[in-house]
């Protein structure tokens, strides 16, 4: 199913199928389901493509006080792309619309709420109460890799082995793909050997030796019986697994997720005084602003006033 509808109208018609297929590919797996998602709710409430700003405005006020900002922000830019798509007028850009989000967001936001991150020293206690089965092996190696490389779980386990080479100072590990470059230009992000006993290095080494992988996915299932599956982790695995092991180790896992990893290691960098582009050649943040809540995060207790005081 196209998350950009058959319809009819627009002043040239709508676009050949092939160019379809096209605008479908520029979105990734997880954003066409996304759309699909948001452009069914928007029809169950009683919406159409094509749809007049008045009509989607309404449909704004009338879920306001049950789905968050973001939710709605991603559904009216769902709907918006749908009538791009088809060369259609974008309601999403009238300004009736957009004074209703801005009114939504002022009377009925909230600040937003990320994930919490993993920082390295809880991740240090959760990789020291790993066992050495394979699962534990393998947990080892997603969990400091992911927090080495500052991945996004999706970039995490779309790992394959052949992205992985060895070098002198550690891996070199080689991102195909990722939310920020769906064209795929990709870009290479160094690990170097760690200086305590949670080295990444290392602990992917004995992940790999373990598992036998030599080509494929890099982190994947295991089932009951102890046996590597061929598939890949999905994303909601990887924060399944930080969320146990978290637990596991007697931390409170409330609030943690796959994100966890990512915003560790920018907050842990942050706090140890790394400079904010450091850490964005690491994690490939675009830019300063999208760091700044972790870095903000990271310092809220580097010479804090109160410290001078009490």
């Amino acid at each position: 199913m196209s998350p950009f509808p058959a319809i009819n109208g627009g002043t040239q018609g709508p676009p050949p199928d092939e160019v379809l297929q096209l605008i479908e590919q520029s979105l990734s797996a997880n954003t066409r389901r996304a759309y699909l998602s948001d452009l069914a709710h928007f029809e169950a409430w009683g919406g159409a493509i094509p749809a007049k700003p008045a009509t989607l405005a309404t449909y704004l006020a009338d879920h306001a006080d049950r789905l968050r900002i973001a939710t709605l922000v991603r559904r009216v830019t769902a709907i918006g792309k749908a009538h791009e798509a088809r060369g259609l007028p974008n309601p999403v850009r009238s300004e009736l619309v957009r004074a209703t989000l801005r009114g939504i967001r002022r009377t009925r936001g909230t600040p937003q709420r990320g994930a919490r991150p993993l920082l390295k020293e809880d991740l240090g206690l959760i990789v020291d109460a790993l066992d050495t089965t394979l699962r534990g092996r393998r947990d080892r190696a997603l969990l400091l890799v992911g927090f080495a490389g500052g991945f996004r779980r999706s970039e995490l386990v779309g790992l394959d082995r052949a992205d992985i080479a060895p070098v002198r100072e550690g891996l070199v590990v080689t991102l195909r793909r990722s939310k920020t470059d769906q064209a795929g230009h990709g870009r290479t992000i160094g690990i170097p050997f760690g200086r305590t006993r949670w080295c990444p290095v290392t602990g992917l080494e004995a992940w790999l030796s373990s598992s036998g992988i030599e080509s494929g996915p890099l982190f994947r299932p295991i089932n009951r019986h102890g046996h590597v599956a061929s598939g890949r982790l999905s994303g909601e695995a990887v924060s399944i697994i930080v969320r146990e092991r978290a637990a596991a180790a007697g931390l409170d896992r409330r609030g943690y997720s796959g994100h966890s990893l990512r915003a560790g290691l920018a907050t842990s960098a942050a706090r140890a005084g790394v400079p904010s582009w450091k850490i964005r050649t690491q994690t490939g943040h675009a830019s300063d602003a999208m760091l700044a809540r972790y870095v903000r995060s990271g310092e809220l207790f580097i010479d804090n006033a109160v410290s001078a005081l009490l």
